[in-house]
């Protein structure tokens, strides 16, 4: 057997190795969810918040009073959202059997409909193929549970604190620990910067588009426009798919509330402002877009999704472009990086552009490359 022989496998073994091991990580990240979840969105809102108590600071405000400005914004805010799911949400799940006989009348009124023009049809099979009932029941289990990690507040807010009061020493700790500091802390660097970026322009087109549906559902006298402007607000975070998700539960309570005529224009409602403010407003403030295929952002929504629940959906395209990033830190794994960007942006995306010179791909692996 050839030396290379031996390398191939080697490298096979070594492959497989690492895919075992990322499905160890996964399965422990998911039976550990109760505890991950609420520490990575401490996390996600510490690498936010860090940006305003910096800036703070640099006013001349005292690291006390600026920390407790920035945790007291935000313990408003989690204690505002997870008031009015809670409440929200406890009144919507009261009234859910209503719902649900009221949907049930309505496809027995379109069976007998169908009928009368001559369209055979089992009621049984239309039940089955529009689950009506099952989505608004979908819908408020999917709001107790995102209700339930918000109310978790004050281990959130804990955990803010810590990472914010440490959080100027980290940059110091990292570039005492790494190898090439200044190569790799800008990839810190750029990981927080867009992140940062991105999640400022995503919360106000999310905050614009929660207004407006809210706005249009309390004038079409829709139950819970606030719950559900809520909704839209957050699943706005969720890309491709989270709008839709957002305009099913509305135009299902519209169906059964006011009528077809009504549900209608709830639909129209939200066609009109995901058309206005998804695809005018965001891709103008949004500028080059994510730097992920469109494909990747589905695959990444599912993935995330499952191994977190609805925070996972979330913060599914921040946790994709940061991994994005760190795969660019590496001529390793550059390709990978590659593989998840979109095709207009594969070109421009070289080792130059992660830290690293072209000619480092060239030397060989028995040279050090700071040589």
């Amino acid at each position: 057997m050839t030396d290379r022989d031996n390398k191939d496998r080697r490298s096979a073994g070594q492959g497989f190795i690492i895919f075992a091991a990322l499905i160890i990580i996964a399965a422990g990240l998911k039976s550990a969810q109760a505890i991950v979840v609420p520490m990575l969105l401490a996390v996600f809102i510490a690498t936010i918040a860090a940006t305003p108590m910096f800036w703070f600071k640099a006013k001349g405000m005292s690291n006390g009073l600026a920390l407790g400005s920035v945790v007291l914004a935000i313990f408003l805010a989690l204690g505002l959202i997870g008031a009015l799911l809670t409440q929200s949400t406890s009144a919507f799940s009261a009234k859910l059997p209503f719902y649900q006989e009221r949907l049930t009348t309505l496809q027995s009124d379109l069976l007998v409909l169908l009928q009368s023009w001559n369209v055979p049809i089992d009621l049984s099979l239309l039940a089955d193929a529009l689950p009506l009932g099952s989505l608004l029941t979908l819908a408020g289990s999917a709001l107790r549970s995102l209700g339930a990690v918000l109310s978790n507040g004050f281990l959130i807010i804990l955990t803010v604190i810590f990472i914010l009061a440490e959080a100027a020493s980290f940059y110091p700790k990292l570039r005492a620990v790494l190898a090439n500091p200044d190569r790799d802390l800008a990839h810190f660097g750029r990981i927080t910067g867009t992140m940062n970026r991105y999640i400022a322009i995503k919360t106000s087109v999310s905050v614009l588009t929660g207004i407006l549906v809210t706005s249009f559902l309390w004038i079409l006298d829709v139950d819970f426009p606030v719950l559900w402007g809520l909704v839209a607000l957050l699943l706005n975070f969720i890309p491709t798919i989270g709008s839709i998700i957002a305009g099913i539960p509305p135009v299902l309570l519209a169906l059964v509330q006011l009528g077809p005529a009504e549900a209608g224009l709830v639909v129209l409602g939200f066609f009109l402002v995901n058309t206005i403010v998804g695809n005018v407003l965001e891709p103008r403030y949004m500028g080059q877009g994510l730097g992920l295929s469109a494909l990747i952002v589905f695959v990444s929504l599912i993935f995330w999704g499952w191994l977190f629940g609805p925070v996972g959906m979330l913060l599914s395209v921040p946790l994709t472009m940061s991994a994005k990033i760190a795969l660019e830190a590496s001529p390793s794994t550059l390709w990978l990086a590659r593989l998840l960007a979109p095709a207009n942006e594969i070109r421009d995306l070289t080792p130059s552009d992660s830290g690293f010179e072209p000619e480092s791909l060239t030397q060989t692996p028995d040279r050090d490359p700071a040589q």
